[in-house]
């Protein structure tokens, strides 16, 4: 049986997994044919919906977001999901997708994401000093699940394996994997109780609402290999996709991406 605390979490980390996929649902009954549908990674779920509400307060127009892993959004799309925006944590399947010829161009690359180690309240795991404490959890039996998105589609996920597999850890940790459909739901898990900590998106630990639920601390970049995060409008795109997709460039949404932890293009270190 869950105490009190850890029943809080859990329904803490509920109320926000449903906040994640309120804009899903959202997409599903959505009948007003001006509003575009933009497909966008699970890490972009706070960004993308403040650059959502400034753009319309400056235009007037509205963007319908949905958001999901990049691995299935690719797949949807390629089969004709009627998005006009996907906004990709993974460059590469919009290439792939620009090499079926489902998008106007090659896109742009709009953020660089990082990738943090959570441990919820009341979690034997440290989170200072890295996966340090991580492994010798593991050799102590301290941790028994651990949360990751499934990496075969979350590039979120694969990141989180390439960092734990650069430590020597993965061997070690595999079975004792919980994997997250995106990296919200890995956030999620995370975050609950139900496991001891996991590795997600840093722009989601960043969030009020994440961030109270435990602590973290941010992984090295060369722990894995860049999350260049790619958008591109597909083909058929209307006025309002592609003024959004200008937006996304401006000044005022750079400043909210950077708000929640993301590199920019030409900020670079």
């Amino acid at each position: 049986m869950y105490g009190r605390s850890t029943t809080r979490r859990l329904m803490l980390a509920a109320g926000i997994i449903a906040l994640i996929s309120s804009t899903a649902v959202g997409h599903a009954i959505a009948h007003d044919s001006t509003i575009p549908n933009i497909a966008a990674a699970s890490d972009l779920k706070f960004a993308a919906e403040e650059i959502a509400a400034s753009f319309k307060a400056v235009t007037g127009k509205s963007v319908q977001l949905t958001f999901g892993s990049s691995g299935n959004f690719f797949r949807q799309i390629a089969q004709g999901a009627p998005f006009q925006m996907f906004m990709s944590a993974d460059e590469g399947f919009v290439s792939q997708l620009q090499a079926e010829g489902k998008t106007v161009d090659e896109g742009s690359l709009y953020a660089i994401g990082r990738i943090v180690l959570f441990a919820p309240k009341g979690s034997p795991l440290k989170t200072e000093g890295g996966l340090d404490d991580l492994k010798a959890a593991m050799a102590d039996g301290r941790v028994s699940k651990f949360a990751i998105a499934n990496p075969e589609h979350a590039p979120y996920g694969r990141a989180a394996e390439e960092a734990l597999r650069h430590q020597g850890l993965w061997k070690a940790i595999e079975l004792k994997l919980v994997l997250g459909e995106n990296v919200s739901q890995a956030a999620q898990f995370a975050t609950s109780g139900s496991t001891q900590g996991g590795i997600f998106a840093y722009s989601l630990a960043l969030s009020p609402a994440i961030s109270k639920l435990g602590t973290y601390t941010l992984l090295p970049a060369d722990w894995h290999e860049p999350l260049r995060q790619r958008m591109v409008l597909i083909n058929g795109a209307g006025e309002t996709a592609k003024a959004f997709y200008d937006y996304m460039q401006k000044p005022a949404a750079r400043a909210i991406f950077r708000k929640y932890g993301f590199v920019l293009p030409g900020e670079q270190s």
